[in-house]
């Protein structure tokens, strides 16, 4: 059985490194291709493990961390992300930024996804001060021949969550495909929900 713990600031040190090997794991598959970098991930991970208020929330089985889902004070994440906000003028405070959530393959189909979501709303309702809930995704090209057959991507289930894609937020972030030997840039989406009160 799965069991679901939550984790904020200092408490999320421990963690550090099986969140970097779940996402080295989980994103090397489309529609990312991320080839996986130990260095990244010490920097992708130190903005959470420096923030007082970041969230970790984790599914275990047993002792062994299957799946983990990220949330951060945009004014604490980097300013790739906070500058299409500002951009908008959407102030930073007002918005909780939602990470990854990576999960292994066999552990999927059990609604752990929607468990992750629930985790981190409730977590910037209980912070208090924000009133948006936000995230970005990749794009690819719906023609891109890496795409495996059968691909479901996941509008339909932020939509049903009540996430909005927008039109014009996106930011850019580099990394490592699989089969490159230099890093490239990539675009990323974003959606928004507002962060209704309990």
């Amino acid at each position: 059985m799965t069991d679901i713990r939550t984790f904020s600031g200092d408490a999320i040190a421990p963690y550090l490194d099986a969140v970097a090997a779940l996402r080295i794991a989980v994103f090397r598959d489309w529609p990312y291709l991320y080839a996986g970098d130990a260095d990244y991930e010490r920097k992708y991970l130190a903005t959470y493990a420096e923030s007082p208020h970041s969230l970790f929330v984790l599914a275990f089985d047993g002792a062994r961390v299957v799946g983990a889902s990220t949330g951060i004070p945009l004014v604490d994440e980097t300013s790739a992300f906070q500058q299409p906000f500002l951009d908008r003028g959407i102030e930073l405070p007002r918005v909780f930024y939602f990470g990854e959530s990576v999960l292994l393959a066999d552990y999927r189909g059990r609604g752990l996804g929607h468990c992750f979501f629930d985790e981190r709303e409730a977590y910037a309702r209980r912070l208090g001060g924000f009133d948006l809930t936000a995230f970005c995704a990749v794009e690819r090209s719906g023609d891109d021949p890496r795409c495996p057959a059968g691909h479901r991507p996941n509008d339909a289930f932020w939509n049903k969550r009540g996430y909005q894609r927008q039109d014009d937020m996106f930011c850019q972030l580099e990394w490592q495909e699989i089969g490159q030997t230099l890093p490239s840039c990539h675009r990323l989406r974003f959606w928004l929900r507002p962060l209704e009160t309990a």
